[in-house]
């Protein structure tokens, strides 16, 4: 087993991509401590509280004197120009950027050696729809957020990011169009990501900090006009 005995901090873990990577580290023999918003396995809290956030870092450390890998998975809310108030902004913000800062700051001085952080942004830190604003900047975010604790925490862990597009986590089985605009000719698993997750964590990704990877199924890289290969775009009557 490939973390035997290792210990995992995971945000966001009780659902989706967060639950999938947990429990592919619990196979891999690893002890998963993980937090989320809804009643699960793990502890239950907002990290977008600093009072919830300290308290989930006392439960590890009650246990555990070291971790050795750090999982800032935590979903913000996706609100734009015309919904979103400055509270609603702000708290996009601290769950998906200042929550990762202060988890990775407090547990800093327990990292074992070796140890990896991997922070989950979006291809949406690159790519926009309409009225998304608060988490494409949260997302954005911890991309810059990604490279500077690589710089800080030279020597004592590395830290990459992974930007996953269209990620399906409910089994749902998406067919014609959804799939075909993806070069891949699928949606995104959780697994897809789960498994960028271990292999950032392990030593076969020993020489790689800073670094963000982009999991989409080849959606960023697909250049759109109107009328190529397929591609049509309808007129949008005022």
């Amino acid at each position: 087993m490939m973390f035997k005995d290792q210990v995992v901090v995971i945000t966001g873990g009780a659902h989706g991509i967060g639950a999938c990577i947990k429990a592919m580290f619990e196979k891999e023999g690893a002890r998963v401590y993980s937090i989320d918003l809804v009643k699960h396995d793990g502890f239950q809290g907002d990290i977008g509280k600093q009072e919830d956030l300290e308290a989930f870092v006392q439960t590890i450390l009650a246990s555990e004197t070291e971790v050795n890998h750090i999982i800032n998975n935590a979903k913000p809310t996706m609100l734009g120009l015309d919904e979103a108030s400055y509270e609603d902004f702000n708290a996009a913000l601290r769950v998906g950027i200042t929550a990762p800062f202060w988890l990775v700051k407090c547990l800093k001085d327990h990292l074992a050696p070796h140890a990896s952080i991997v922070n989950i942004a979006s291809s949406r830190d690159r790519m926009s729809q309409p009225q998304t604003e608060s988490y494409a900047a949260a997302k954005g975010g911890i991309d810059s957020l990604t490279h500077a604790m690589a710089m800080s925490l030279a020597g004592k862990a590395r830290v990459n990011a992974i930007s996953p597009g269209w990620i399906d986590v409910d089994g749902s089985l998406y067919t014609g169009s959804d799939a075909n605009q993806h070069p891949v000719k699928r949606v995104g698993k959780p697994e897809d990501i789960a498994h960028m997750v271990l292999f950032l964590c392990s030593e076969k990704a020993g020489f790689m900090t800073g670094e963000n990877i982009c999991i989409d199924g080849g959606m960023t890289r697909q250049m759109i006009y109107h009328g190529d290969d397929g591609w049509n775009l309808e007129e949008i009557k005022e």
